[in-house]
């Protein structure tokens, strides 16, 4: 990394931030860490509570299971980060805040790839039964699910959410052919990949793979794409012809 650079930064507001950065020390975005293409700061919300007991949820007005997350609390948290923000960057500097949450806009690999050439971003991560709306209402928070199904919090989607991010860092992949050859890249699922033994299990690796002919090896690869995204993911499927300009199939 160029030492004038700044590095992409989250910031982690949770009731957790012994959480961080957990997996993210290791693999690439461990090497993203070291090398200071990546920083990760958290800001431990019960710190802006303001009893002895360091009170950040209540019962939810109308009734309910659980326990809500206090508006008060949450926004003073946020708001604290966002204001250092500014102070140092200016409004223009603002990195965008997302709150991790099942009712958000599904992840996909293109908001991850604008993500990713932003200054970072700012996750809240909730607990119990949500966030009080207001806080969503009042300071412009996006809301992301990672997809269909419940976690116990956002901390493991906002893990999710930033190593995501990290591949896409300039230099933290080696390769960038590799990354342009990923799932979701170019609408498309990736195809399959083979390696030694080249017979194991009574299967062989296709023939076409090794016969060096590699306008023939890519024309294979991407109808294998095409052919796993139009068996496992017909949505995929349906809008990658959209975008394409081809009859629905």
């Amino acid at each position: 990394m160029n030492e004038d650079a700044t590095p992409w930064t989250a910031t982690v507001l949770t009731l957790f931030p012994e959480m961080f950065p957990g997996p993210l020390e290791h693999s690439l975005a461990g090497r993203a860490l070291k090398n200071g293409d990546l920083a990760i700061e958290t800001v431990d919300i019960r710190s802006f509570a303001g009893d002895k007991h360091r009170t950040v949820d209540d019962t939810p007005f109308g009734g309910g299971p659980g326990m809500v997350m206090r508006a008060d609390v949450a926004a003073a948290a946020l708001d604290s980060v966002q204001a250092e923000e500014q102070g140092a960057t200016g409004a223009t500097g603002a990195r965008p805040a997302i709150y991790l949450s099942p009712r958000g806009r599904l992840l996909t690999q293109e908001r991850v790839g604008e993500l990713a050439t932003s200054k970072g971003v700012v996750l809240l991560c909730g607990r119990y039964e949500g966030l009080d709306e207001r806080v969503l209402e009042t300071r412009g928070i996006e809301e992301i699910s990672l997809g269909d199904y419940v976690l116990s919090g956002g901390e493991p989607a906002a893990l999710a959410l930033i190593d995501a991010c990290v591949r896409l860092l300039p230099g933290v992949v080696g390769d960038d052919a590799t990354l342009e050859e990923e799932s979701f890249e170019r609408g498309l699922l990736e195809y399959p990949h083979y390696t030694r033994p080249q017979t194991w299990a009574g299967r062989k690796v296709p023939e076409i793979l090794l016969s060096g002919h590699h306008d023939n090896i890519r024309a294979w690869r991407r109808e294998m794409a095409e052919k796993t995204t139009r068996e496992r993911r017909p949505d995929l499927w349906q809008a990658y012809l959209r975008r394409h300009g081809r009859d629905q199939e």
